[in-house]
């Protein structure tokens, strides 16, 4: 059981490395992208609630938490599809994943949390990886990969603010669907982005058929898959190993943007990757 819990996470890590190689090779706007990508995925698992004929609502108690879920979500995929633009899908999945020091601190600070001696290893050992990818020399950069530097950030804080969302709705005293949250969201974040696509002036109209193809791949394997592979496998596999194993993510994300977008890596930038990666597991390790 153990064994096929890890495998299926294993899938699922693997799945979700691919989402920000969808976005860099989509030809429309990142809020289009991201909107297509909770329309196609909410509509995905829609059909499958339907087909299994399981409930899509669990009453309104969590329905707050479902919706600030979903607007957090639309935020992060916002932030996060823009740093992919600017500063490459292999960076910018690194950068979100610092989430996992903002969950840190907000259980520190709101959940009664006892601050880790890993955090104070981890942080430092994070920003100085950070320090050695992007470069030190700050007013040197770009505007734009600065930009999306701060982006990637944002969307860490987005995303850690979306998890704590969900984890309202686990603690509810109410046995919810994993699937129908993950409906709801979509849906949700989908009618929050339409809203700002449009007031942002942004076309929803797809020109292209191969866009079309490739947001519906977007959506059923980053949206769909990989999360539902993820979701079904964290009660049985233990928190370390899935703090290790869900690395694949940002790892494969970088490996990704070598190999397909031909990224030129220095040691350096090397050296402050392998840091940076390990920061962020050491910052999600739970004794």
């Amino acid at each position: 059981m153990r064994a096929s819990a890890t495998i299926r996470l294993l899938t699922g890590a693997v799945f979700i490395s691919f989402s920000a190689v969808f976005v860099k090779v989509l030809s429309v706007p990142p809020t289009v992208s991201a909107f297509y990508r909770v329309l196609f995925g909410g509509g995905f698992l829609l059909l499958y609630i339907l087909a299994t004929k399981r409930p899509l609502f669990s009453g309104l108690t969590g329905s707050l938490a479902i919706f600030l879920a979903a607007v957090f979500f639309s935020a992060d995929l916002w932030t996060w599809h823009r740093s992919i633009i600017y500063v490459g899908p292999g960076l910018a999945t690194m950068l979100a994943n610092f989430q996992v020091f903002f969950l840190a601190l907000a259980g520190v600070l709101f959940f009664g949390e006892r601050w880790r001696w890993q955090l104070m290893v981890a942080i430092p050992m994070a920003l100085l990886g950070l320090g050695m990818i992007v470069g030190f020399e700050w007013k040197i950069l770009t505007e734009e990969y600065r930009t999306g530097v701060w982006l990637g950030l944002l969307t860490a804080v987005f995303y850690a603010s979306y998890i704590l969302s969900l984890r309202r709705t686990r603690t509810d005293g109410r046995q919810r669907s994993a699937v129908a949250d993950l409906a709801l969201v979509s849906l949700i974040s989908a009618a929050v982005l339409g809203i700002g696509s449009t007031a942002a002036g942004d076309s929803l109209a797809l020109s292209w058929s191969i866009d079309l193809g490739i947001l519906l791949a977007y959506a059923l394997v980053a949206q769909v898959l990989g999360w539902l592979l993820i979701a079904h496998s964290l009660g049985q596999v233990p928190a370390s190993r899935v703090g290790l194993i869900l690395l694949l993510q940002p790892l494969l994300a970088f490996v990704w943007d070598v190999v397909f977008f031909s990224r030129s890596i220095t040691p350096t930038e090397l050296t402050g990757a392998v840091l940076t990666l390990l920061g962020i597991y050491l910052g999600a390790f739970r004794t």
